[in-house]
């Protein structure tokens, strides 16, 4: 993976390692190699990747699988249905089991609206299904 283009900071090359580690190469390595080929989408995935995942994923004060837990729940309050694709798949590779995500989303519609929970098991139904589980 090409990364010359980007600032080669402590903290960018530990996001990489997190986000890789969580999300999987299938979708880092194309969105890194879109912001190599785009200036304007380099600022983006410079900045998430070095702050979001190389200073908040990094730290020592949660484990993944309770930040795997506030994402999901953050996200189906939002209304963020990629993202929690996305998260979904993180939240599996980071030990959460399909229950658990269950009990996430139930929260969600407690607190959030029972709209929100229901997109979010309608988008988490969806990854299971296309990851057979």
């Amino acid at each position: 993976m090409d990364t010359s283009k980007y600032k080669n900071t402590e903290a960018f090359q530990a996001g990489l390692k997190v986000r890789r580690e969580v999300l999987g190469d299938g979708y880092v390595e194309p969105s890194i190699k879109r912001g190599a080929e785009d200036e304007f989408t380099r600022k983006l995935q410079q900045f998430v990747t070095e702050h979001a995942w190389g200073t908040v994923w990094c730290s020592d004060g949660l484990e993944r699988k309770t930040r795997s837990t506030i994402n999901l729940a953050l996200l189906a309050a939002l209304g963020r249905p990629a993202e929690l694709k996305l998260h979904t798949r993180g939240a599996l590779t980071n030990g959460m089991t399909k229950d658990e995500i269950a009990e996430v989303f139930l929260q969600v519609a407690v607190y959030a609206g029972a709209p929100a929970a229901v997109e979010a098991f309608r988008e988490a139904k969806a990854v299971f299904d296309e990851m057979g589980i």
